[in-house]
This record gives C-alpha cells, structure tokens and sequence, in this order.
C-alpha cells in the first residue's frame, strides 16, 4: 500500500475509533463482537462432540463458532475441502463484523474458491474487514485492486461509501446523538 493510502486509512480508522468503542460497548449492525469460542483441533479423540457444540453455537448465532466451523471446511480438517460450507459460514460471521470471516471471504471471492471470482465483491469484503481489525485485509484490498478495472473500483467505492453512510444513520438516530459528537 502507498503512503498516502496507510495515511487516509489509518485517519479513517482514527475518525472511527470513538465508533469502534461505541460498537464494543453496545454493539450494532456493522460491529458485533463475537459471543463466545468454539475450538475444533482436529486432532482431538473427541472431534464429533466439538464439531456438534460449535454446530449448536453457530446456529445459535455465535460469530465465533461460524467463523471456526469456516475455517474447519476452508482447511478441511475432517475430510476434503468444502468451500460451499466454508463460505456460508464465513458469510453469517462476515455479516455479524468478525474482521476475519470477512478476510476469509473477501480472499474466497478473490481467488474465486466455491465462487466464481468477483474482484468487486472482494474489493468491498476486504475493505470492511480492514475497518473491523482484519490486520492484512487493507494490503490484500490493494492487491485486489491491482486486479480491477476503473470502473470496477468505482462501483466498490460507491457501494462502501453507502455501506457507511448508513452505518451513520443506524448509529445517529440509535440515539439521536451524531455519529461524531463525543462518547459518554
């Protein structure tokens, strides 16, 4: 990544961070810590009944134990590699904010892995997952954007810029206050 680029960035990142503990404090739409922690090891004798308890917290909506059970089919720590159950659990994290479930995701559209390719949907994942901690998700964006086509990145730009424009909203009318002022 350029200078500038690390130095708009790191002034967005800065700009957000009364956001970040605002979303921290009371959650929202776009930040959502995770819930909780399932762990699979895969070489663990007891492997069904960790895989059934993060099956159930998972479903329960942890984002965590959807980000774990990614990884579990991404790395095919059972069998072979399923990425179609990859990427519907990397999705559910994705939308709850885990950074790296969004990562993940952002690197499946990229590489085109359960997917077809889709650089612009990349683009986007990634770029959320840099606001939300994803540590090498705003040099995988670059690369990515290495990759695109000017229109291409223009319609990504467009489509993050309404992405948090409403975020914005959601956080202003939440309690009338702007996403801006000062946190109690």
């Amino acid at each position: 990544m350029n200078r500038t680029g690390r130095a708009l960035t790191l002034g967005c990142l800065l700009l957000l961070q009364p956001l970040l503990a605002h979303a921290q404090a009371g959650g929202n739409s776009l930040l959502i810590p995770a819930q909780g922690r399932c762990t699979l090891d895969p070489q663990a004798h007891d492997q069904g009944e960790a895989l059934a308890a993060c099956q159930k917290a998972a479903d329960d909506g942890d984002a965590e134990a959807q980000y774990e059970l990614g990884e579990f089919y991404y790395e095919g720590q059972a069998e072979q590699r399923d990425f179609n159950q990859a990427l519907s659990y990397f999705e559910k994290a994705s939308l709850q904010g885990h950074a790296q479930a969004q990562f993940k995701l952002g690197t499946m559209f990229f590489h085109g892995e359960g997917v077809p390719a889709n650089n612009v949907q990349a683009y986007i994942v990634l770029k959320m997952a840099a606001v939300n901690g994803a540590e090498d998700a705003l040099d995988t964006a670059d690369e990515v954007a290495g990759h695109m086509q000017r229109d291409e990145l223009e319609v990504a730009t467009q489509v993050l810029g309404q992405i948090f424009r409403k975020y914005l909203m959601e956080l202003q009318s939440a309690d009338g206050r702007s996403p801006f002022s000062p946190l109690p």
